[in-house]
């Protein structure tokens, strides 16, 4: 007997619609297990198992045009979605790159419930496992439950932040005083001024993406980034994840000579969810201008930090999320119109996502897994996509661009990294 239909959110169904001819909706979890790895039909013995835990996994697209909702496959064959990749031959860490590389550019298909992982047996003696899921089903936080329900042999806490959320305000029962409305008027102001202002800046990225898709990795030390970041400016994780990318970016500047920008606003995603709250998305954003244009890496790590501190301490994530919510409760249109603006290349040119995976070592199959790398899909207009997730002491940067409008994305990977020692660097040079 089938379940009963789930409709899909609204947040769901903006996502859904975002996928175009050009534009799949899924993102990549590239695992790198080590030896002894893992086989296809290991992975599908121990997901079978568990599968119940995770029911939107046995789930499809169905409904009628315009009303999608989530219905229960009938005929729901873990072979449809575990696999070996391609004729099963061992692979290089280039290889992994090029394959996932080629399973962004193809859709997955929606008479199926939306995800695949492709095993892939590596020249090293490990396995990667490349996980396709598309974005309707799954946020990055989402994804990462999902991993702990079917495939880590045991389970991990703390999963799932999408970025260091803010904290959440408090309320009184007394009567808001002048004083409060006008620091409100204030807040608001200051809000639509940082969220919906025009960038000064023309984005580098903004182009109408094609089929093609290219991708990159980088690994670095969570707890010397971390500590390094701390000591230097008061910093938190997320500020230096950004100071990173701010750096990697200029570096990648550096060897175009036709790319320019003094400041490159970028989005940034705030995990909304509470606890195992059953959503497959809820989150926010908000945005911070990275100063491109400055020289010193430190300076560069103070003004974002200053930058990240107001936003959080005004809470513009979610208070952005309030303020769509309720125009949308009030006119559809306002609400595509507003979600337009808000896409728009002139509100911001990347999104660098940052979202906590596993805080310790965990094992598939008693396998290690060494690095866990997001790849997340690009959008119209945003021709580059930043995505970090962390794993034990790793810090996993993966780069996704269309390769004829973001060149020598490997540079930009291999930058991050070299930002990453360099902050360290300073931090024990003032130890």
């Amino acid at each position: 007997m089938m379940d009963e239909s789930i409709p899909l959110t609204a947040e769901d169904r903006a996502i859904l619609d975002l996928e175009g001819p050009n534009v799949a909706g899924h993102m990549v979890k590239v695992i790198r297990v080590a030896e002894p790895g893992v086989t296809a039909g290991q992975l599908k013995q121990a997901v079978t198992a568990r599968i119940g835990s995770a029911p939107e996994l046995t789930r499809k697209l169905g409904g009628e045009p315009g009303a999608p909702c989530w219905v229960s496959d009938p005929d729901f064959d873990l072979d449809r979605h575990i696999a070996v990749l391609a004729n099963g031959e061992e692979i290089s860490g280039d290889d992994i790159r090029r394959a996932t590389a080629a399973l962004l550019e193809e859709k997955l298909d929606r008479a199926l419930p939306l995800w695949r992982i492709d095993v892939a047996p590596m020249s090293d003696g490990g396995t990667a496992l490349i996980w396709r899921i598309h974005h309707v089903m799954a946020d990055g936080s989402t994804a990462m439950r999902l991993a702990r329900q079917i495939l880590w042999d045991r389970s991990e806490a703390g999963e799932g932040a999408v970025s260091e959320r803010p904290g959440g305000g408090g309320g009184g029962t007394d009567v808001a005083s002048h004083e409060d409305h006008e620091r409100r008027r204030r807040h608001l102001l200051g809000l639509y001024q940082r969220e919906f202002a025009r960038s000064a800046s023309t984005s580098p990225f903004d182009g109408d993406p094609g089929g093609a898709r290219t991708v990159s990795f980088a690994t670095v030390s969570l707890a010397e980034l971390h500590d390094s970041a701390k000591s230097l400016a008061g910093a938190t994780l997320n500020d230096a994840v950004l100071a990173v990318v701010a750096g990697a970016l200029r570096r990648w500047m550096d060897l175009h000579d036709s790319v320019r920008a003094e400041s490159l606003r970028v989005k940034v995603p705030v995990n909304l969810h509470h606890g195992d709250d059953g959503l497959a998305n809820r989150d926010s954003y908000f945005s911070v201008p990275l100063p491109l244009g400055e020289p010193d890496p430190l300076q560069r790590l103070r003004e974002i930090t200053k930058a990240t501190g107001e936003r959080k301490e005004d809470h513009d994530a979610e208070e952005l999320d309030q303020i769509l919510r309720r125009v949308s409760g009030k006119s559809k249109r306002l609400g595509h119109l507003l979600s337009r603006v808000e896409a728009s290349p002139r509100r911001f040119a990347l999104s660098v996502s940052n979202v906590k995976g596993p805080r310790s070592r965990v094992t598939i199959q008693g396998a290690p897994v060494e690095t866990i790398h997001s790849v997340v899909e690009i959008g119209h207009h945003h021709a580059l996509r930043i995505a970090v997730l962390s794993v034990d002491d790793r810090l996993c940067f993966g780069f996704c661009a269309d390769p004829d409008l973001v060149t020598d994305l490997e540079e930009m990977a291999a930058g991050a990294e070299g930002e990453a020692m360099l902050i360290a660097s300073l931090a024990r040079a003032g130890s």
